[in-house]
This record gives C-alpha cells, sequence and structure tokens, in this order.
C-alpha cells in the first residue's frame, strides 16, 4: 500500500500530515493532535474503521475559530487521499457503508471517480460537541471532498446524540472508503476507459 506525506503552511494554519494506507487485515491508528479533542476522536475513528495510519502535526488560528483549522485540514487530508487511493492500481471504486452508534445509524456511498461532489444529509441540534463546532463538519468534508476528487453522499438516516451522529457518520466513511479503495483485478471500472480527473 502508498504513504504520503502532505505539508500546508499559511498565515492561518501550519499542518504537516503523514498518511498510510494499510491493508484491511492491519489495524490504523492515528497519532499526533488537530488542537480540538473531538474531532481528534473522529480522525482516530476514521482511521481505525478505514486501516489508515495517520500522523498529523498542526497548529491552528483557534483563537479566531475552528474555520480555517477544520478547512484546512479537510484541504491536506483531501490531498493525501488522492495520492495515496488515485494510482495505476485499479480500484474498486464504489463503497457503501451503513454504520449504527447507540441509536443513530448514518448512511455513506462513495465514488473514487476523479470527480469531487458532496451532499451531505447529516446535521446536528447543538452548535457544540465537545469543544468541536458542529458547522464544521459540512465544511471539512466538503474541503476534503474537492481535493480528493471523490463523490461522497452522507446521510443521517436518524439519532437523538450529536456525538453518536457525528461518529456513526465518520465510521460510515471510513467502511466505504475501504471498500471503494480495495485493489481489483482488470481494467479501470469505467466505460471511458479512465477516471477523471
Amino acid at each position: 500500500m502508498k504513504k504520503t506525506t502532505i505539508e500546508r503552511n499559511s498565515k492561518e494554519t501550519s499542518i504537516s500530515l503523514e498518511l498510510e494506507q494499510l491493508t484491511a487485515a492491519e489495524a490504523g491508528s492515528f497519532t499526533g493532535s488537530c488542537q480540538i479533542g473531538f474531532f481528534d476522536h473522529m480522525l482516530t475513528a476514521f482511521c481505525v474503521h478505514g486501516h489508515f495510519r495517520m500522523n498529523l502535526t498542526m497548529k491552528g488560528d483557534l483563537e479566531v475559530d475552528q474555520h480555517h483549522s477544520l478547512e484546512d485540514l479537510g484541504i491536506v487530508l483531501g490531498q493525501a487521499l488522492r495520492n495515496v487511493l488515485f494510482d495505476d492500481v485499479p480500484r474498486v471504486r464504489y463503497g457503501c457503508a451503513l454504520i449504527p452508534m447507540d441509536e443513530a445509524l448514518a448512511r455513506c456511498v462513495i465514488d473514487l471517480s476523479g470527480r469531487p461532489y458532496l451532499v451531505n444529509q447529516v446535521s446536528f441540534s447543538t452548535p457544540f460537541i465537545g469543544g468541536f463546532e458542529s458547522c464544521m463538519f459540512q465544511e471539512f468534508f466538503y474541503a476534503l471532498c474537492m481535493h480528493a476528487g471523490i463523490t461522497l453522499h452522507l446521510k443521517l438516516e436518524y439519532g437523538l446524540n450529536d456525538h453518536h451522529k457525528a461518529e456513526a457518520a465518520f465510521k460510515a466513511f471510513a467502511h466505504a472508503l475501504s471498500d471503494a479503495s480495495q485493489p481489483k483485478s482488470g481494467a479501470v471500472l469505467s466505460t471511458k476507459g479512465l477516471l477523471d480527473s
């Protein structure tokens, strides 16, 4: 499997992210921090359930708010996923997962198409989940999709607790992405013979 390192430095954030895709038999892990405890928890869930090894060193202008930090993290993680997943190895391409977290149920459907698109139907009832600004869920995934070149549909089927909603969605994303990114034999799965870039 492939490994990549992405760095992004601006007046608002400084990010260094190492990402390695593991085999389905290997346990994923997350080290480092984005400086937002709840979001570190979500990144850990993504890595464990998606079979990725990630190390993140990050500093952002959190004294302003979380927008710059989490949007830029979405950009960097998207670039890293593109480097890891779009190579010369044909992939299954499509992935779908329906994941429960107690009373919450989230669905994720992914197309590793090379064409970025996000449909997000996950909403929250509170402005904060722990210290995480819940409005940034949309911004993070939008930036990730635009820079990874993936089509992503996220839907919360139902749920009451915002922590459970977010965690179910991140785990669904991880499982769908893991399934879609598995190598396959034969040609690229496209009637055009290639994926759009």
